[in-house]
């Protein structure tokens, strides 16, 4: 007789549209409210039995499903779309997804790429139209959902029905055709869309209901449990005695008197086996001893391998087959983790997390040399001064979830690290550094024949007239760099800046707002400077045309004072700079 597994169903959609406050809404929690800034970081699964859910959902029965699945199994993912792409062998390891979408907000950027990674996969899903209660004047009357959306007034049902529509049309453009649910006939044609609320608990049992009817209609035959056992270590869990790694079993059997082979980064087998093995309880996240467990369920295993054991692995039985296992590793890991010729270092807390951070930056086209799990260390500091000398636009560390080892702290130097706790904001991060280092280097390049400067002559420290003149003035914009040729305010040349002087010691150039003296030789400052008031860089035509043509790369006053250089040149020649 063929056993049936519980569905995997995974809850994906953008950053804040209430993904885990639906989930709430299933197992009574408020696992939302202890999230970093309420954005769930790491994926985390809840066992949703059968008897459960006929209680939560009176709806089963009245509507007369038959249900042979034994429940569900959900997982909770981090909000942006790398994360949805939780993968077994061969695809996705979810059997059907919830995307959640904000009803007031529509589809976001991470929302396409959701629907771009659930249709990659061809992951059937169904879509939770969130927070209806944030329409104004929203009223839940009705306990029948399809009632209460006609029964709203006039105003608000034309509100509802221009922002699902908006929605239909927007999901046209990816290729599916959608409705709400109550208006499909065929849902192998159509995705069903449920509105509802994670707050008000409206559409709720609705949406469960949806899960099991589909579920039931066209998973069943796909959800035939295997004998051999997979799965995906999650996260490692260390504690005072020993160190537990919470996983996923997929599929098949596993015994606590089974040996299991856990890949390590390299696709090399981890031969352990189990000490303890305990399965998730329903609705809460308490484990039980078991013997046996059979999929799909969230397991904790006390592993007697001390190797460490990275979060996200894959693990399957072990029956002695090491090199066919390696083979297999080698080729999953291969897929995971993909790095470039060039880039920056990526770092994360385990290989879920890494796969998400690489797709993202993939996505953002930010190359990336080498990745790993883990801290941040000395080898991955090493490696950056090394990307310093070919591309300093790569010479930088992000880390995910991860710490910086304080060895790594010590030897870091001009190395630019980036962590966060939210993957998102660590991306925005790395992105908004490159685009800055670009200008930079590309407004170092701009400015190695010459620089925009203008100087104010500070008459009342002057410290030799002549042979060299030595006397003080302040950078009113642009940058002072030895070697400068300098003009005066009637266009007049004055001579190269010999040497630039800041509290005694001797610099190679001066910022906007900084008071230096410099040294000029083959003037006579009584003669030629004491009745000026301000000094410019010398500029040639052909480099004005340069900057005026980088102009972007330029402040607001280094754009003024190419202007008032300008005026001066056009003085002696009206054809200067047109």
């Amino acid at each position: 007789m063929k056993i049936i597994r519980q569905p995997i169903v995974t809850v994906c959609g953008h950053v804040d549209h209430g993904k885990t406050s639906i989930l709430d809404c299933l197992r009574n929690s408020c696992v939302q409210e202890r999230e970093k800034g309420g954005i769930t970081q790491k994926i985390s699964f809840t066992a949703y039995p059968l008897n459960q859910l006929k209680a939560a959902c009176p709806l089963i029965k009245t509507s007369g499903i038959k249900l042979d699945i034994p429940g569900f199994l959900l997982i909770d993912t981090p909000g942006h779309a790398a994360f949805t792409n939780l993968r077994k062998r061969g695809g996705s390891l979810a059997d059907l997804a919830i995307l959640v979408i904000d009803i007031n907000e529509g589809i976001k950027p991470q929302t396409a790429e959701v629907i771009q990674i659930l249709k990659m996969h061809q992951t059937p899903f169904i879509i939770a139209l969130n927070k209806i209660d944030n329409i104004s004047g929203w009223r839940n009357s009705e306990k029948d959902l399809r009632k209460n959306i006609e029964n709203q007034s006039s105003n608000v049902k034309q509100v509802f029905d221009e922002r699902y529509m908006s929605l239909i049309g927007s999901l046209h453009s990816h290729g599916f055709e959608a409705d709400l649910f109550y208006n499909i006939s065929d849902f192998s044609k159509k995705i069903a869309m449920i509105p509802c609320s994670a707050q008000t608990k409206e559409g709720i049992p609705e949406l469960i209901m949806m899960l099991c009817g589909l579920s039931q209609k066209y998973l069943k035959d796909r959800l035939t449990l295997k004998e051999e056992a997979k799965g995906v270590i999650l996260e490692i869990k260390k504690e005072k005695s020993n160190n537990y790694a919470e996983a996923i079993l997929y599929d098949g059997k596993l015994s606590k008197k089974n040996e299991i082979a856990v890949a390590n980064l390299e696709g090399e087998p981890i031969i352990t086996k189990i000490r303890i093995l305990e399965e998730i309880e329903p609705l809460c996240f308490k484990f039980t001893p078991k013997e046996t467990v059979q999929a799909s369920t969230g397991l904790r295993m006390q592993l007697t391998e001390k190797t460490d054991i990275l979060p996200g692995m894959p693990f399957v039985l072990y029956r002695g087959n090491k090199q066919e296992i390696k083979e297999h590793f080698q080729k999953e890991i291969s897929e995971s983790i993909k790095t470039d010729k060039k880039g920056i270092i990526a770092k994360a807390d385990s290989l879920g997390s890494l796969e998400a951070l690489l797709a993202l930056l993939k996505q953002e086209n930010i190359p990336v040399l080498k990745a790993g799990i883990g801290n941040i260390n000395k080898a991955d500091i090493v490696s950056a001064k090394a990307n310093l000398k070919i591309s300093e636009i790569d010479s930088a560390i992000i880390g995910f979830n991860v710490s910086i080892d304080e060895e790594a702290k010590e030897i870091k130097g001009n190395i630019k690290i980036l962590t966060d706790e939210v993957i998102y904001k660590l991306i925005e991060n790395i992105t908004e550094f490159r685009i800055e280092k670009s200008r930079e280097l590309e407004k170092r390049r701009l400015m190695e024949l010459t620089t925009i400067c203008k100087l104010e002559i500070l008459h009342e420290y002057v410290f030799r007239n002549t042979k060299p003149a030595i006397f003080g003035v302040r950078v009113e914009s642009g940058k002072l760099i030895s070697g400068l040729n300098l003009i005066n305010e009637e266009n007049e040349k004055i001579a190269r800046v010999k040497n630039i002087q800041s509290e005694s010691k001797s610099v190679s150039e001066a910022k906007e707002g900084s008071e230096v003296a410099i040294s000029i030789p083959g003037i006579n400052y009584e003669r030629q400077l004491k009745d000026k008031s301000i000094l410019y860089s010398d500029i040639s035509e052909s480099q004005f045309r340069k900057f005026k043509k980088n102009k972007d790369l330029l402040s607001s006053n280094e754009i003024k004072t190419l202007q008032e250089i300008a005026e001066l040149k056009r003085k002696t020649n009206s054809e200067w700079g047109q």
